[in-house]
């Protein structure tokens, strides 16, 4: 599973703490949004759930073996306490220290349930395990530059309770295929005050909840992409408040990652990523620059905020220039496509043709065999029945081509705010261009724009569809 945990690591921790990475952020005050499984009493509070249930498909050999893997943030509160002449403490909103301003945050703690079962003693009644997470106290001494205890981080856990329940059962037909069903769910028994809000059955809650699945014997049906024979039993899957994909390395089945948030089949980190940033909704690169633009008090209270949120700061703070440039952005591949959209050669696993050791389009051939073409598709070149020079297109019966000149009318679409001063202007068809899904683009420059000799030569056009232009009248003025 360890081919799994970095992927679900991003799952665990996503939303964990958002940039600007500082406790007192109005949106890190409002935490832990994905995966929460509440005690069953906040439901009737809360529009919140207490349970997951992962359903799909696995057509595991005989004498198979599932091992699974349950992982949860268990939440604690952290208060900060500053010592006192008599030696004694007194709890405080704030303790500045020289390089960091410690406050108080909830913490996550992270937890796991794990089993190992045959699969055949998941038949029947299948299999039900529960688990209890106790209450627990913990302080740690604080000191400044010169070893001196200046204050104390009191942590506090309280205790939460849950069950997993396991059970498989035999499809129809001539397939030695399983439903799998995996429920975990929270049994904490806890009864809310009247006044109690939702960091207290945050407390008591499983957070980031997902699961991870492995086959030693066998494999995983995907539900986004299954066999032909078996999409009436994937459609029948319930999964709820979470959804299982294929994990691991393409091409690998007996693998699987159910999470609450919904990824692609054989997720997987971006090999340009310097490290986890949580905010994971946002782009790396504008996290890194962002975090490193942050003045010093700033930096301060995120580093005294979370262990997490300090080494952000420090990663911000040391990425060398040729790190920020790979974040800027990589091509992973290119997929050669004909006129009709349609691939000419089959891809292979991970989703992209082999193109060999040669440069891509650089020879006839690939390292398949297949031929290729001396250019790209993306160049008109490339199909000798696409001309944008003389390709034209029909606009209110009248023919338009490249030389046409036409009246834009984009306020029939309102695309951006650029339409209120196009509309009504009179522009020349630099080309006429179809897609490969079969979409056709009209690619003008405006007539009196003092800059379309240079868009003209550098081919930076404006592009409109056919229903967004008129054929002007020779006759009418500019």
């Amino acid at each position: 599973m360890a081919v799994a945990r970095h992927v679900a690591d991003t799952v665990l921790f996503e939303g964990y703490v958002l940039y600007p990475y500082r406790a007192s952020a109005t949106k890190n005050r409002l935490r832990w949004q994905f995966g929460v499984l509440v005690p069953p009493s906040w439901t009737a509070v809360a529009e919140e759930h207490d349970f997951q249930r992962t359903e799909l498909l696995m057509e595991p050999r005989r004498g198979a073996t599932l091992a699974l893997e349950t992982r949860f943030l268990h939440a604690g509160r952290r208060t900060v306490q500053r010592a006192l002449p008599d030696g004694g403490f007194e709890t405080v909103p704030e303790l500045r220290l020289d390089d960091r301003v410690l406050v108080p945050w909830d913490e996550g703690h992270e937890e796991q349930v794990r089993l190992t079962v045959a699969v055949d003693e998941l038949a029947g009644p299948g299999v039900v395990v529960p688990f209890t997470r106790p209450a627990a106290e913990t302080t740690e001494p604080v000191t400044d530059k010169a070893g001196r205890v200046v204050g104390r981080l009191v942590r506090r856990r309280e205790e939460i309770s849950g069950v997993l329940r396991i059970v498989t059962g035999e499809l129809d037909g001539p397939y030695t295929t399983r439903r799998l069903s995996v429920v975990v769910e929270n049994t904490s028994d806890w009864t809310p005050a009247e006044d109690a809000g939702r960091d207290a059955a945050l407390s008591r809650s499983l957070v980031a909840a997902h699961t991870l699945l492995c086959l030693d014997a066998g494999r995983f049906l995907s539900l986004t992409d299954p066999p032909e024979w078996a999409g009436g039993e994937v459609a029948r899957c319930r999964n709820l408040h979470t959804w299982p994909v294929p994990a691991g390395e393409p091409g690998t089945e007996d693998l699987v990652l159910s999470s609450p948030i919904i990824l692609e089949d054989h997720p997987s980190i971006a090999p340009e990523s310097p490290g986890a940033l949580y905010d994971a909704t946002e782009i790396d690169e504008i996290l890194a620059l962002r975090t490193a633009a942050l003045t010093d008090e700033e930096k301060r209270e995120a580093r005294g905020t979370d262990d997490r949120a300090a080494a952000v700061i420090d990663l911000a703070d040391s990425l060398p220039a040729e790190v920020l440039e790979r974040l800027h952005g990589a091509v992973r591949g290119l997929r050669e496509v004909t006129t009709s959209g349609t691939p000419r050669t089959p891809a292979p696993a991970a989703g992209m043709p082999d193109l060999g050791p040669a440069a891509p389009w650089a020879g006839a051939g690939g390292a398949d065999g297949a031929p290729r073409p001396d250019t790209p598709w993306w160049d008109p070149g490339a199909d000798a029945s696409v001309d944008p020079a003389h390709d034209h297109v029909l606009v209110g019966g009248r023919p338009v081509r490249a030389g046409s000149r036409v009246v834009l009318r984009p306020r029939l679409r309102h695309t951006d705010a650029q339409d209120l001063f196009l509309d009504g202007r009179r522009a020349l068809v630099e080309a006429v261009l179809h897609d490969v899904d079969g979409g056709v683009h009209i690619a003008v420059t405006v007539e009196d724009d003092p800059g379309a000799d240079i868009r003209r030569e550098q081919g930076r056009y404006l592009y409109f569809q056919p229903d967004e232009v008129d054929v002007a009248d020779p006759g009418e003025a500019s």
